[in-house]
């Protein structure tokens, strides 16, 4: 009974987490807003936040990896808060500097929280669940407060600044600052004093000193599963669809040269984008237990390339009237790919670990370095959008989920 309640609390804290990682990733899409009118940066440079957040994956994946699997889930979570908590107190410090250098360092040092909080929950939620179908359920739950947050998190930052004018700057986000830096602080509390299963450690310890790996030792055990290779691609180029899609349509749609739509209703359209993902988490969460992510997979990125598809060959002059403005059937189509991106992060997951073993910690760590994907395909689709336009640059993801259905269909096939 105990131990059914520790893991029910653990579960809990995990979908904490969860919602803390997009909480926090989320931020910096207001603060790019910011950093231009405080700072006076560029277009560019106000996507560096972004990008210093995502490039943090690259370089602490793997570490977190080893961490994990060294000190186990509840060290390795004290640790991701505590680097969040100091991540966010620089971001808060760059305001009363006024330093755009001292920005970057904290979306960076956020990036590697958020990078060592990813490595823990995932493994964890499929651990809790005991692998499998049931596995991939609590991932999908557990994604599900992750979109919640991402949908807030835009409009509570967007009310807090308000009109975006010359005297706009970090200090008018402090609340939310302080709200991710009390939630840091109630969350070390709360795992600190929690008794949560670690069963990486308790492997390891039935290891003989024949039995356990150095680091590239592991490293090499872990890529002998064909499944958790193939998977970790397919990872890299799902955060990089997941980010494309609504990040280039929001660019298409308020460029004077493409559809000249309202900076608002864009924004409201791609916040609808993350409002799916939320509903298709929620549904997978439901139905997780009895639908297999094979089955799960097949489906959505097979509905995401027709989504792609209508999205870019339906005339621009079909179109829709809402929030009072003409919108472009084919745009919606690309909103609902919502839907499609919302259950593949965990069902990926799931299918790559499947028969890794004693090698789910490393895979785990592996997984967070391709998360820079997110930062990396969607400067392949910019370029492609600035040398053919932002519809011909849809072809980079079509490519990129047509890889995707292939590894459900076959990739994720174990060794066995």
């Amino acid at each position: 009974m105990n131990n059914k309640k520790g893991n029910v609390l653990a579960i809990g804290i995990c979908f904490f987490l969860f919602a803390m990682i997009s909480f926090v990733t989320g931020l910096q899409n207001p603060m790019g807003i910011i950093a231009k009118a405080q700072f006076g940066a560029t277009n560019f440079m106000s996507q560096l936040g972004n990008a210093a957040n995502f490039i943090a994956y690259a370089f602490l994946g793997l570490p977190a990896g080893f961490l994990l699997k060294g000190k186990g889930y509840k060290f390795t979570a004290l640790a991701a808060v505590s680097v969040g908590f100091i991540g966010v107190g620089i971001s808060y410090l760059s305001g009363i500097l006024g330093s755009f250098v001292v920005y970057l360092l904290g979306a960076f040092v956020s990036g590697f929280s958020m990078c060592m909080l990813n490595t823990v929950v995932n493994p964890m939620l499929n651990t809790l669940g005991g692998g499998g179908n049931r596995g991939n359920q609590l991932i999908q739950l557990g994604g599900s407060c992750n979109s919640l947050a991402a949908t807030i998190v835009p409009v509570f930052a967007g009310y807090l600044i308000g009109e975006v004018t010359e005297k706009t700057q970090v200090a008018d986000v402090n609340l939310a600052l302080f709200i991710a830096m009390a939630i840091f602080a109630l969350a070390f509390v709360i795992i600190f004093f929690s008794e949560i299963p670690e069963p990486e450690l308790e492997a390891a310890a039935k290891e003989t000193n024949k039995e356990k790996e150095g680091t590239m030792a592991s490293i090499k055990g872990a890529l002998s599963h064909k499944n958790l290779v193939f998977g970790i691609i397919a990872i890299f180029l799902y955060v990089g669809i997941e980010v494309g899609i609504p990040n280039v349509a929001n660019l298409y749609m308020t460029d004077v040269n493409g559809l000249n739509i309202a900076a608002g209703v864009a924004g409201t359209l791609v916040g609808a984008y993350w409002f799916l993902m939320l509903c298709g988490r929620l549904v997978a969460g439901v139905i997780g237990g009895k639908v297999s992510s094979r089955a799960m997979m097949i489906s959505v990125s097979s509905a995401g390339i027709i989504f792609l598809l209508l999205g870019m060959f339906l005339p621009t002059t079909a179109t829709v009237s809402l929030l009072g403005a003409a919108i472009p059937v084919g745009v919606l189509f690309f909103v609902l790919c919502g839907l499609c991106t919302s259950v593949m992060w965990g069902a990926i997951f799931n299918l790559a670990v499947e028969g890794v073993g004693k090698y789910t910690s490393i895979a785990s760590g592996l997984f967070m370095v391709m998360v820079c994907g997110g930062g990396i395909l969607p400067l392949v689709q910019g370029a492609v959008a600035d040398a053919a336009g932002y519809v011909q640059s849809y072809w980079v993801l079509i490519a990129a989920l047509v890889y995707i259905l292939w590894f459900a269909l076959k990739g994720s096939k174990t060794n066995n």
